[in-house]
């Protein structure tokens, strides 16, 4: 599903062998963009930029994991990630690379983020949202009426936590503080599946019911 409204473009791209939703994001006036979780097929990335004429200005990592950051490394931009983060872009453990079986292509951050950290794109204001749970350096990113939830929230689902550094308290929290608190008409577009909105899964996803 494509987002595309008077101010800001969203090309959903369906990339790699886990099916990692990534997301190229673009002011629609100024054509500065970012792409969120370029995990693998980098050159379907580079087509969507191609084709909406996109200046690539920054790669965004919801969290760590190789099927989020497999092809970080084949873009001239810098990447982003939270500062809990930034040691999973080299470790295989930690990443997941070396029990999945993934070959990444190194990647280093240019810029450690915060909770709350602002990031700029012509006219277009990203909120960084720490979500912790999946990872520890989970964010989530919202861009007006939209969020960008990586492995946080799903449509009628939750991240995985059984991972090492998962914590379930720790992510159920963060979906209830962070996430449910925005705006029941928010488009909710995640790291895998289907988009939703956050009233939707407020009041459907079972995960959720409490």
């Amino acid at each position: 599903m494509n987002h595309m409204a008077d101010d800001i473009i969203v090309d959903k791209l369906i990339v790699g062998p886990m099916a990692v939703n990534c997301y190229v994001v673009a002011d629609a006036a100024t054509k500065e963009a970012c792409v969120i979780d370029p995990g693998a097929e980098p050159e379907k990335i580079k087509r969507s930029l191609r084709k909406h004429s996109l200046d690539l200005r920054f790669i965004i990592n919801t969290h760590g994991h190789a099927d989020h950051i497999g092809a970080n490394g084949y873009f001239d931009a810098p990447v982003f990630i939270h500062r809990l983060e930034a040691d999973f872009l080299q470790d295989p453990e930690k990443n997941l690379s070396g029990p999945l079986g993934f070959l990444l292509k190194p990647s280093h951050p240019a810029r450690l983020l915060e909770d709350e950290e602002v990031l700029i794109l012509g006219g277009t204001e990203l909120e960084v949202i720490h979500t912790p749970g999946h990872t520890p350096g989970s964010i989530s990113v919202r861009a007006s009426d939209i969020v960008f939830t990586g492995d946080a929230l799903f449509a009628g689902g939750i991240g995985r936590t059984d991972f090492s550094y998962g914590d379930e308290g720790l992510l159920l929290a963060s979906i209830r503080d962070r996430l449910l608190v925005l705006p029941d008409e928010t488009i909710m577009h995640p790291g895998h599946g289907d988009s939703s909105t956050i009233g939707e899964e407020r009041r459907s996803n079972p995960f959720l019911q409490i």
